[in-house]
């Protein structure tokens, strides 16, 4: 597949690295020579230097061959145009935009990215996607990273086993005959710095990260069973009034109304702006980084700090100190990759990267076969996929037990006329079916044959 890349930045750069990884012929624009240079030297891709949306860039870039342009510059306005100028000049099938001002995406304005008007097929909108990823993380305290799939009713939440967890040195595959009606299955396993998808023979130790696809109305208990069962955050303080920290708290004071809710915000005029908009939320001007301040906004009483600045220092070291004030928990944004490392080592409970909601929301438009939703895990080790099973599909219409999978992947859950399904060896999927399961990296490419829509897979 043909694919230009607007922007090489840090999410262009991600998709770039991705996209390439995987065979598909990649040119990425951007007009800072300096930042083609570093992608050109590191992947193996083509760097044109030049302006996103310029008729003669795209045209170096190879627009007239393309089969998907995604415009992930810094500047709305540039995506925008980058996308009707690749439709009016070169007829690019696909075209998706990163988004960034809540103004265009307002629902009286549906209609602005259609064919007739800007033919943006495909919006992403990483405030809205992590500050949804915040609010998920809230709901299910003590899972790392959540998930949800066909139609909310399927989570994947990530795991930490603890000392105490009570599955850990026990088979998978004894798991289900000693909780036969808890509808979750372990689909990977992050143990030692090595990302797995493990057979039913395999155990989970202490201190392993069980990746667990479930009913949602199973994940509590499922928490329980891993030895968490932190209770839901009756205070937030939340440290960053920027569009991410906004929607967070409008969607807690809309949804959580019980919730005491604190905002930290460092711009003055942001800090008035945003509490004239929120009805329940204490707004505070000040630095999250100011001991006076957090202990102003109660951080000793906090059952959670949701650091969301743009300033990944700020974060880490906010969300730190405020732990040490007695805070009870953290949960931080991280842009920059190389901090996720260590971030345990410093007392960080969870961590959210808004490179790595963004790039999983553009990789469901890129994968082949009937894929609705993709979410990438352990810095693209592995997909969390969702995947509607078509009549001509290999899995459809025998038992489980008798379909021998691509190595890599594991069937988690199977969401059939609003039922979730635990597989097991007698499950059949059926066409329509909503399969969802896990796949190394190396595996994705088996997974869009298994779902493609041609019968060309025969």
């Amino acid at each position: 597949m043909k694919v230009i890349i607007c922007g090489a930045g840090r999410v262009g750069y991600g998709i770039a690295e991705r996209l390439s990884e995987e065979g598909n012929d990649v040119s990425v624009i951007d007009n800072q020579p300096s930042l083609i240079a570093a992608i050109t030297e590191t992947l193996d891709v083509s760097g044109i230097v030049g302006h996103g949306a310029h008729p003669e860039v795209l045209a170096k870039a190879g627009a007239d061959q393309a089969d998907m342009l995604i415009a992930v510059t810094l500047f709305d306005e540039i995506n925008m145009v980058a996308c009707q100028v690749a439709h009016s000049l070169f007829n690019v099938p696909t075209k998706i935009a990163r988004i960034r001002s809540q103004n265009y995406l307002a629902p009286e304005y549906s209609d602005l990215f259609s064919r007739e008007n800007l033919p943006i097929d495909v919006t992403i909108s990483p405030e809205v996607e992590v500050g949804k990823m915040v609010l998920r993380r809230i709901s299910f305290p003590g899972a790392t990273d959540v998930v949800r799939f066909a139609d909310d009713r399927i989570v994947m939440v990530a795991i930490e086993c603890m000392e105490d967890c009570p599955v850990v040195e026990t088979p998978l595959k004894q798991l289900s005959e000693l909780f036969p009606d808890l509808n979750a299955t372990v689909t990977g396993i992050y143990s030692n710095g090595k990302l797995s998808v493990p057979s039913s023979s395999d155990q989970l130790h202490s201190g392993d990260l069980a990746y667990v696809v479930c009913d949602k109305g199973h994940v509590r208990r499922t928490l329980a069973l891993f030895g968490h069962e932190e209770q839901e955050a009756a205070r937030i303080v939340i440290a960053g009034g920027g569009n991410i920290g906004y929607f967070v708290a409008k969607a807690i004071e809309d949804y959580q109304p019980k919730t005491r809710l604190k905002i930290i915000e460092s711009d003055r005029e942001r800090a008035v702006a945003i509490a004239d908009k929120l009805r329940n939320t204490v707004v505070l001007h000040g630095s999250a980084l100011d001991q006076k301040m957090l202990m102003q906004a109660d951080i000793q009483d906090a059952d959670l700090i949701v650091s969301l600045t743009n300033n990944d220092q700020i974060n880490i070291l906010g969300s730190v100190m405020a732990r040490r004030l007695g805070c009870k928990q953290n949960l931080v944004l991280i842009n920059d990759p190389a901090y996720e490392d260590f971030t345990k080592t410093l007392g960080i409970d969870a961590h959210i990267n808004p490179r790595a909601v963004t790039i999983s929301g553009i990789l469901q438009h890129v994968r082949k076969g009937r894929i609705r939703s993709v979410y990438a895990v352990q810095k693209g080790a592995a997909e969390v996929i969702e995947a509607e099973a078509l009549e001509t599909s290999p899995l459809v219409g025998k038992p489980l037990r008798d379909i021998e999978l691509p190595p890599g992947i594991r069937i988690g859950a199977v969401y059939r006329d609003q039922t979730v399904i635990r597989p097991d060896g007698n499950t059949k999927i059926k066409a329509k079916d909503r399969v969802v399961l896990f796949a190394a990296a190396g595996a994705v490419r088996h997974v869009e044959q298994l779902f493609r829509v041609s019968i060309q897979y025969f």
